[in-house]
């Protein structure tokens, strides 16, 4: 078997192994961190009720017929594919899916916030805005889309002025036990 030995780069390697990048992941998790929190409390705090309440669904069920309006024409903004699931599953289910994205969106956010799971966290975030643009939604999301990649690149330090310091450093010492 032939093995290639590739050099990492220099601009590389701090970026995503050097503890001393770690401030500008810090920095980049609490930026969208707290986005992510505030989009998603603000869903859980509706008046109207129609991300989780007595109307939950209401307003995931609009977003979707509005990505299903967007599926048209010579260049469509929402794929064929993904048409399919918004009619065959995601119509089906607005009410889960309501409080998937609301809470999800609290969870992502603090998950950044507080260095736990940052990498987890930044993938789920990652997910959800790819959902978003698979709808025919640009706003934030591909700039998200980019943060969360290079979270999710930089998991070694990424949180470690974090939570995940601290659970990292627990499993290591487990591990060498």
């Amino acid at each position: 078997m032939l093995t290639v030995d590739l050099p990492q780069s220099k601009i590389t390697k701090f970026l995503f192994t050097d503890v001393h990048a770690a401030w500008i992941w810090l920095l980049l998790r609490l930026y969208v961190g707290y986005e992510w929190l505030m989009a998603g409390w603000a869903k859980v705090t509706d008046e109207n009720g129609v991300w989780v309440g007595a109307k939950a669904g209401a307003a995931v069920q609009g977003f979707l017929q509005g990505a299903l309006q967007k599926t048209g024409g010579a260049h469509p903004d929402v794929s064929g594919w993904y048409a399919w699931f918004i009619q065959n599953f995601a119509l089906q289910n607005t009410a889960m899916f309501s409080y998937v994205i609301a809470y999800g969106e609290i969870a992502v956010g603090l998950g950044l916030i507080f260095g736990l799971f940052t990498a987890l966290a930044a993938f789920f975030g990652a997910v959800m805005n790819f959902n978003f643009l698979f709808a025919g939604t640009v706003s934030v999301n591909p700039l998200f889309v980019l943060i969360e990649i290079f979270i999710i690149l930089a998991w070694r330090t990424a949180g470690y002025w974090g939570l995940d310091y601290f659970v990292i450093k627990s499993y290591l010492q487990k591990r060498a036990n």
